[in-house]
């Protein structure tokens, strides 16, 4: 059996720079993060992601359950439904969700990708 990872997503401060969103609409938002944890054959992964403001294209290709604990933004999906995000925001974005996504203020989340 395998032990757990425990770390502190607020006090990581060792990100790697996965640089800038190819889907770029306004802006240069660029991402980094840590990868905590990845199953078997890339199947499941979670850890912590930053991303810079400006607009892009998304498109979730895995359900991803995601809690962002700073920044702003909005994710706009195709069908027209708004979802705002603040710090403490629980959202489940599920497989081939569409959308814009608008970052307004710099945003840190944890996730879990499925």
């Amino acid at each position: 059996m395998k032990t757990p990872v425990l770390r502190d997503p607020c006090s990581v401060t060792e990100t790697v720079d996965w640089g800038v969103i190819p889907t770029m609409i306004e802006g240069t938002s660029r991402v980094s993060g840590v990868v905590m944890h990845k199953g078997p054959e890339g199947r499941s992964e979670c850890g912590m992601w930053i991303c810079t403001p400006g607009k892009w294209g998304c498109h979730v290709t895995s359900d991803e359950f995601c809690h962002f604990l700073e920044g702003r933004c909005t994710y706009v999906n195709e069908s027209g439904e708004v979802i705002e995000i603040r710090p403490d925001t629980a959202a489940f974005f599920p497989k081939d969700w569409k959308g814009v996504c608008t970052v307004h203020e710099t945003i840190r989340k944890v996730y879990m990708i499925r």
